[in-house]
């Protein structure tokens, strides 16, 4: 069985112990209609309300205990590390590596993605079609061996707890956003929080949104919507990602593509640490097959793809006009164009120096300046005039 396995394994385990989520079980996908369950202002603009789990209600206490744990390295082991050190505001919470490092040094093996309106997604991480909330995702970060992100295990867990008990803040935030418990201070309620705080990151404001893109982004847009490109078939919607889940949603759908970015034996094959959506299906046909991430704010979240590996915006759309990326030597040899998992969208096409600045200019519409400056979403440890 592989590390990455038995870390998908591992996880659930402590996600059943740990949080009490068991699964879909904590969302009802049935629902439709913008219902707050809550009645927490997420501040979404023209956007759709988030689906909230119905056992995790949003409120404004919640919020800011999880921006305080969010921004706090006491909640590593070894208090070195914090959310944001993968994920820092100005990037759009990202951290601009190809891949990070976690607390105790080890190399993870994924790119860190950007945390924008990560509430409308429909699954977590780069590759798992069984996470389905937040709250499931943050297990990973929190409690994972294989790799070490944050490092909280059974051995060191009461002492972090320690920690956040014996900090007064931390007494009135943990008090405040958990009034009903006597001892609120729990792994739980911290994985409840710091999902809050998550969910409420939106980003609504880029010229997209507000109708005023340039005429050469409405160029772009049309052609990103084209069969030419096929752009729109993984990138969708609002949030620009077909797997995308609001309070609105009926059918729920979870996909994931191979866009050919490596095809290592001629059958497939991605790095072994990177397989995609094999590590957890052991089903071949997954292999380098990965969820469509949003399109928003990519001027801030530098390098891209699932392990980092295209540095530039040109660079990506010069990948998919390629139809794949054909590397012919070294370590990663091999003809992703071939590879046989690889999207029927991804087949490759032609543009003109003026339509590829067009599309880069729509995609550049898709940034939100106020998102990465917005102070509710900023270090309270801070001043101020610093946020």
């Amino acid at each position: 069985m592989s590390a990455n396995l038995k870390s998908g394994l591992l996880t659930l385990l402590v996600l059943a112990s740990v949080t009490g989520c068991d699964g879909e079980s904590s969302y009802d996908v049935t629902a439709a209609g913008s219902t707050n369950l809550s009645g927490f202002d997420f501040q979404t603009g023209s956007l759709p309300i988030p689906r909230e789990p119905n056992d995790n209600p949003a409120s404004e206490e919640k919020f800011q205990l999880g921006r305080h744990l969010f921004y706090d390295k006491r909640l590593s082991g070894n208090q070195t590390f914090a959310c944001e050190s993968c994920h820092q505001q100005a990037l759009a919470f990202t951290d601009g590596l190809a891949v990070p490092t976690g607390s105790t040094g080890e190399v993870l093996h994924r790119n860190s993605q950007t945390l924008t309106n990560v509430a409308y997604n429909a699954s977590y991480t780069w590759a798992n079609p069984v996470l389905h909330t937040i709250e499931q995702q943050l297990v990973i970060p929190l409690f994972g061996e294989f790799p070490v992100e944050m490092g909280i295990n059974d051995a060191n867990r009461d002492e972090i707890l320690q920690r956040f008990e014996q900090d007064p803040r931390y007494q009135t935030l943990f008090n405040q956003a958990f009034p009903n418990e006597q001892q609120p201070v729990t792994l739980p309620n911290i994985i409840k929080a710091l999902a809050v705080f998550n969910r409420a990151l939106i980003s609504k404001e880029s010229d997209f949104d507000q109708g005023t893109m340039s005429s050469a982004a409405l160029r772009g847009q049309a052609l990103f919507n084209s069969e030419k490109m096929e752009c729109f078939h993984c990138h969708s919607g609002f949030n620009f990602s077909d797997s995308t889940l609001h309070a609105d949603t009926v059918f729920v759908s979870r996909p994931f593509f191979n866009t050919g970015l490596y095809n290592l034996d001629e059958q497939g094959s991605y790095p072994a640490q990177n397989n995609g959506l094999y590590t957890v299906t052991q089903n071949a046909t997954d292999k380098g097959k990965f969820r469509p991430p949003t399109l928003r704010n990519l001027a801030y979240t530098a390098p891209y793809m699932h392990d980092g590996s295209i540095a530039t915006l040109s660079e990506v759309l010069d990948f998919y006009a390629a139809g794949g990326r054909h590397i012919e030597s070294g370590f990663y040899q091999g003809d992703g164009r071939l590879n046989p998992n690889k999207s029927e969208f991804v087949n490759g096409f032609t543009l003109s120096p003026q339509e590829k600045q067009d599309v880069l200019a729509f995609l550049g519409a898709l940034n939100d300046e106020a998102f990465v400056r917005n102070p509710r979403y900023a270090n309270p440890f801070l001043p101020e005039d610093n946020q």
